[in-house]
């Protein structure tokens, strides 16, 4: 038996690739600095848990509704109306074990062989192998400014065969975030054509400087229709193991989305969406108590990593990732005699050499960039700065 031409076609992912290598050295007994995983150092705040013990001494432990219970599914609604004014019904929701199911589920039941998705560089790296396996082709849109695309940038790569645009705001890896003028912009070039939008949003709640985030159906109701929303609790109350997203978008697309999630995984787990439910409708403090430790962090290591020569770092206005410009080290050697040519030696040199784990850019689709994520403590953080400074130093 041999595996199938489709998985042979997936690559590993990198983010949990270079941070599964950065635990084995760990438990190796090295001192690593881990900026590699996507998820924030807290723990789930205390409500939350204690929900889902109550649910699992009253033995809520059995299948539930595949689509999620109503409860949930409610108390997503009612955030989306609170949160993003927007009025979905329980059955144009559905819950998944992850947003990154959700996106998986959304692409398997939109996407056709030959469909061409706008993706927009730099992308979160499954967005790119997830749109691969339903036999689709992916667009890379560079951006024009700001590392951003606009409406301009849809028309010029736009075909009959454009199915989707795939929009991430705030983004991961570049923490960017989308105006409503820009979202209008890009929304306008939409309703011109009869392709679709894939709005990942699972950010939303870690923005700073007074900056506003948007969901394009929001600015632009009349792309409702043609509008699938992609968000979890993962990010916002730290709960990335508990597995629970939750897609948004019409009736016929979340009920096949239903379907194709009854053969494969079934319902998310039970206790965990009571979890959510609490999550969503309790005490809120935790989520700014977070953003402000992020916003702290941020701060530090943008500066901290603009002092270094041959780095350059944009501010970030959003989630919780800077994505330095590291092609200045380019073409220079290590002490060790090591040569950087691109971010995938860079990434590797910092974790075998200084013993800092980055996650390489090309993964994202711009080689030029590494990702690192603030989401951990300000003590690691620092010394993981200055490993950086000081291996750069030594580069020749």
């Amino acid at each position: 038996m041999e595996v199938s031409q489709r998985a042979k076609g997936i690559a590993p992912s990198a983010t949990l690739a270079i941070t599964n290598k950065a635990k084995v050295l760990k438990s190796q007994g090295l001192d690593i600095v881990g900026f590699g995983a996507g998820e924030p150092d807290f723990d789930t705040p205390l409500h939350i848990k204690e929900a889902a013990c109550e649910s699992l001494k009253q033995g809520f432990t059995k299948y539930t509704a595949t689509e999620g219970i109503v409860p949930l599914r409610k108390a997503i609604a009612a955030k989306l109306k609170k949160r993003n004014n927007l009025d979905y019904s329980t059955d144009e929701i559905l819950v998944s074990c992850g947003a990154k199911h959700s996106l998986y589920n959304a692409f398997m039941c939109v996407l056709n062989p030959g469909d061409e998705v706008i993706l927009p560089l730099p992308y979160w790296v499954s967005y790119d192998e997830q749109i691969r396996l339903c036999g689709a082709r992916v667009i890379a849109a560079k951006p024009e400014s700001n590392l951003k695309i606009t409406g301009d940038t849809i028309r010029r790569l736009r075909t009959p065969n454009t199915k989707l645009l795939v929009l991430n705001s705030p983004n991961n890896p570049t923490g960017i975030v989308y105006s409503e003028d820009e979202l209008r912009d890009i929304g306008q070039a939409i309703l011109e054509t009869d392709m679709g939008v894939i709005s990942d949003e699972i950010y939303e709640d870690f923005t700073y400087d007074g900056v506003k985030v948007n969901s394009i159906v929001t600015v632009m109701p009349e792309l409702k229709d043609r509008t699938i929303i992609i968000n979890g609790v993962s990010k916002t109350y730290s709960m990335t193991g508990w597995r629970i997203g939750y897609a948004a978008g019409p009736k016929d697309i979340i009920k096949a989305m239903g379907n194709l999630q009854a053969h494969s995984t079934s319902n998310p787990t039970s206790f965990a969406q009571v979890a959510a439910v609490q999550a969503l409708e309790g005490s809120q403090e935790s989520v700014e108590m977070m953003r402000n430790a992020f916003l702290e962090r941020r701060d530090y290591i943008v500066k901290a990593l603009n002092e270094i020569p041959g780095i350059k770092c944009d501010m970030p206005a959003g989630a919780f990732y800077v994505f330095p410009n590291v092609s200045g080290l380019y073409g220079k050697t290590t002490s060790k005699g090591t040569l950087i040519n691109d971010s995938q030696s860079l990434s590797a040199t910092l974790l075998e050499e200084a013993f800092v784990a980055v996650v390489p850019g090309d993964a994202f689709g711009t080689d030029e960039y590494v990702r690192l994520s603030y989401a951990c403590d300000l003590a690691s953080i620092k010394k993981g700065i200055n490993r950086i400074e000081e291996f750069v130093r030594k580069l020749r």
